[in-house]
């Protein structure tokens, strides 16, 4: 067994992946979609005199974390094995994210 770990140059305790490539399907449906969002965005922009501002800026926000969120998954591989400890980083960035949006807006109201 060690002469066939020698003959091929592998340590023993590599571990052998299988080679998995999604093809450019994936990377189609995400820019595809990441345009249909974009055009959304100035398709709302475009029609701000006949919409409300309260649902032009919530519409615009959606938007943009949905953008995230899809730029993050596929651009980013969030979504292969393995990169678990990239999650929870970005997610934990996201919670301190929105507690200090939320307490700056508490402190400046209150």
């Amino acid at each position: 067994m060690a002469t066939e770990q020698h003959a091929t140059g592998e340590a023993p305790d590599t571990i052998k992946r299988k080679s998995v490539h999604e093809g450019p399907r994936n990377h189609f449906l995400a820019f595809g979609l990441s345009l249909l969002l974009t055009l959304l965005a100035f398709i709302a922009i475009f029609y701000q005199d006949v919409l409300e501002t309260w649902f032009l800026l919530s519409f615009i926000v959606l938007l943009a974390i949905l953008q995230a969120t899809i730029q993050a998954v596929f651009w980013m591989h969030l979504k292969d094995p393995g990169h678990r400890q990239q999650r929870i980083f970005l997610v934990g960035g996201v919670i301190i994210a929105v507690t200090a949006v939320v307490m700056s807006v508490y402190w400046v109201w209150w």
